[in-house]
């Protein structure tokens, strides 16, 4: 059984039993599980998580549900690559890849849902639901499929064609709602008060998303039981950032690494930047913003977590930046050039986050860095076609020979008047 102690208020510290409720009814603040931590140190060790399923579920003593039943496609345990190429074109000795884009569904978003739709089958609802960005609607899908569940999906209307596709090939109903994201996450707020589904990032929150600790989790043991010095999180809602801060936390609170001296680094891009440009200009709380960024799985404009992000950022003396939009096709392509991964539109904000910190010296040459790549660039290849240009020839060796004398075509060839991202 999970060491669940309850639900608390993340503001007031009310406490609530383990049920399907994610606001405080007192101060609406967010509800968060809480654990028997006493009781977690006597059971795990660095050998049971090693002994562990290679998925998600080698970690299940710090997750709200136990793995006996759980809906599981094989998220989590992908792959920390060490990124030597891309480390010496931005200077950095030390820098490493989690690259989540070869989770089931291409993004580490498999990990929360693989939680949440545990949880929701426990607590006997036979409909699974979200509102997203994109990648959240293929994960459910997929999960519900596996659990044999009702799935329902709420998307933008506007949303990246390969996104939509891989979402609706699992079989879920597809609503593609006139509106942006924070348009959709209302509707669906409002659906939940009147329908008994498992909305997966609303009324089944605090246990969803829980499971984003457990690239925090990964990265300490695939770094050799210890954490990183940066950490860089692409954010959207901040609830990712908030939780591999606290998955390493809860490692060295139970003596399976040591302290946890990480700074954090919010990524966003400028078209939808609230995050980045509150803690910029000083501020605690997050304003609204409008979104109009290619990174629309970062189009939140309102982000539930936004507060809570920018506190960690303090906390860890860490920093957020906001990348100009002509830039995240460009980091998708330094990455691709480097080290031979596609990202997405998510991962090109965070290597051109990456870069900008580099130059700025805010990380150091030898320090250890870690770079979140979140989902997979074949869902947003409309970013970078233009760098898709194939040299075109008869079928003769001769006019193989004649073009190669051409200016080259494809991803290697930047297109003209374009820069190199180093």
């Amino acid at each position: 059984m999970p060491f669940i102690s309850g639900l608390a208020c993340r503001e007031c510290g009310r406490t609530y039993p383990v049920e399907p409720i994610y606001a405080c009814d007192f101060c609406f603040g967010p509800l968060e599980v809480k654990y028997d931590y006493e009781a977690i140190k006597k059971v795990i060790s660095r050998k049971k998580i090693q002994d562990g399923p290679p998925t998600i579920w080698r970690y299940d003593d710090l997750l709200p549900v136990s793995r006996d039943k759980a809906i599981d496609i094989g998220a989590g345990m992908t792959p920390l690559l060490k990124a030597d190429n891309l480390g010496r074109e931005l200077g950095l000795r030390n820098l490493w890849i989690k690259n989540d884009a070869v989770n089931p569904t291409y993004s580490f978003k498999d990990r929360v849902v693989s939680v949440a739709a545990t949880k929701a089958l426990e607590f006997g609802f036979d409909t699974l639901a979200c509102a997203s960005t994109g990648n959240l609607a293929g994960a459910v899908a997929a999960h519900g499929a596996k659990a044999r569940m009702r799935t329902l999906v709420f998307i933008p209307a506007d949303l990246e064609a390969g996104k939509i596709v891989g979402a609706a090939v699992y079989g879920p109903t597809v609503v593609a709602v006139n509106g942006n994201y924070d348009d959709v996450n209302r509707l669906c707020s409002e659906l939940s008060d009147s329908r008994h589904w498992a909305f997966v990032n609303i009324n089944m929150r605090p246990y969803y998303s829980e499971g984003s600790k457990t690239l925090g989790y990964e990265v300490a043991e695939q770094l050799g039981w210890k954490a990183p010095d940066h950490v860089i999180v692409p954010v959207a809602s901040g609830s990712l950032l908030t939780k591999v801060w606290k998955g390493m936390h809860e490692f060295a609170a139970l003596g399976l690494i040591g302290e946890v001296k990480t700074h954090m680094h919010v990524a966003q891009a400028h078209g939808c930047a609230p995050v980045a440009n509150a803690f910029n200009s000083g501020q605690t709380h997050t304003k609204p913003v409008m979104p109009k960024t290619v990174a629309k799985s970062l189009a939140i404009g309102n982000p539930a977590d936004g507060y809570y992000a920018i506190k960690i950022l303090k906390e860890s003396n860490g920093s957020a930046f906001a990348v100009p939009e002509s830039e995240v096709a460009e980091g998708m392509r330094l990455l691709a050039q480097t080290e031979g991964i596609f990202t997405e539109t998510a991962g090109g904000v965070v290597i051109s986050t990456l870069r900008h910190l580099a130059r700025e010296g805010v990380i150091k040459p030898d320090e250890q860095v870690v770079a979140l790549v979140t989902g997979n660039g074949l869902k947003t290849q409309e970013v970078v076609t233009q760098y898709a240009r194939p040299v075109h020839i008869e079928p003769t060796v001769e006019s193989f020979d004649k073009h190669m004398d051409a200016p080259r075509g494809g991803l290697s060839s930047p297109p003209a008047g374009s820069e190199r991202l180093n």
